[in-house]
């Protein structure tokens, strides 16, 4: 079996060619989609209509998958699930609804799970059933922003600063009342370094995103004008690419390196459905602090 790699945008992800992702994969085949995950940060396999189980056991090729916490619609499965579809009824979730309020936070950059002690490693997206027009996924290279840093700002990122991630923050955003007490309790904030350096090919990534909060020590207000600084320097058009989904798509990102968000579609008038598996990550990005 011979991978064919097409370039998705001039600078990182590929689209890769000449495997069956719901079929068996070799080890040689599959330690090259591995290395490419490294390198592009972002795979797209097109054409290739997967089941839950299917996704499933390709998704743990690349590691343990996370359980999803209470606050999404699948709370408890393996999957995260993107969709303006009641589960129980298929029928459409009303704009209203705190459903469809809690994904209003996915229109905000950010990379998954950046608010557990333990980050994740990359996320697999499968598109089930897609809207005529809007609902593109975009992304945005962290790598090309950490590169892109005045030389200030990285010397300042890199003198030890870490930053506290919540989910609760990134809800806040858009909603403070979207998560109940119970799931805000299930989410306190947790630590996480500001710059990350990847093992294999020691390229280092702007860590920040909508779940990134503040800086640890600095006064709130300051921590989180500073955020918004790097923010503002890294996430540049030229860095984005934005993916027009089809059914049958499905999309590996390494949440290490690169920032994703949602964009908008009409919820009312077309369905939508995309299934998430999130691969754990191996090892915390900082120390925690000590509980209370």
């Amino acid at each position: 079996m011979s991978l064919r790699f097409r370039p998705l945008h001039p600078r990182y992800g590929v689209e890769i060619q000449g495997v069956d992702i719901r079929e068996p994969i070799a080890p040689a085949v599959f330690a090259e989609i591995r290395r490419a995950l490294d390198e592009h940060a972002l795979l797209l396999f097109r054409d290739q209509p997967v089941s839950d189980e299917e996704q499933v056991a390709f998704s743990r090729l690349f590691g343990p998958l996370e359980t999803t916490l209470s606050a999404n619609p699948a709370a408890g499965t393996l999957f995260q699930r993107q969709s303006n579809l009641d589960i129980a009824t298929g029928e459409t979730i009303p704009p209203e609804d705190r459903r469809m309020i809690y994904q209003k936070a996915n229109y905000l950059w950010h990379t998954d799970s950046s608010f557990k002690a333990v980050p994740s490693l990359c996320s697999v997206l499968s598109a089930r059933i897609c809207p005529p027009e809007g609902g593109n996924t975009e992304f945005c290279d962290m790598r090309l922003g950490w590169e892109a840093l005045p030389d200030e700002l990285k010397a300042e990122v890199e003198s030890g600063l870490v930053a506290e991630h919540s989910l609760t923050w990134s809800r806040d955003q858009i909603d403070p009342n979207v998560l109940t007490p119970q799931q805000r309790a299930e989410f306190p904030f947790v630590r996480q370094a500001m710059v990350r350096t990847n093992p294999v090919t020691g390229r280092k990534a702007l860590f920040i995103g909508a779940h990134c909060s503040h800086v640890v020590g600095w006064p709130l207000e300051k921590g989180r004008a500073f955020i918004a600084r790097l923010s503002d320097a890294a996430i540049r058009p030229e860095f984005v690419y934005s993916h027009p989904w089809r059914e049958g798509d499905t999309i590996v990102w390494d949440n290490r390196q690169v920032l994703h968000r949602a964009t908008a579609y009409d919820s009312v008038r077309h369905k939508r459905l995309m299934q998430r598996n999130t691969i754990a990550g191996d090892a915390p990005t900082a120390a925690q602090a000590a509980a209370a």
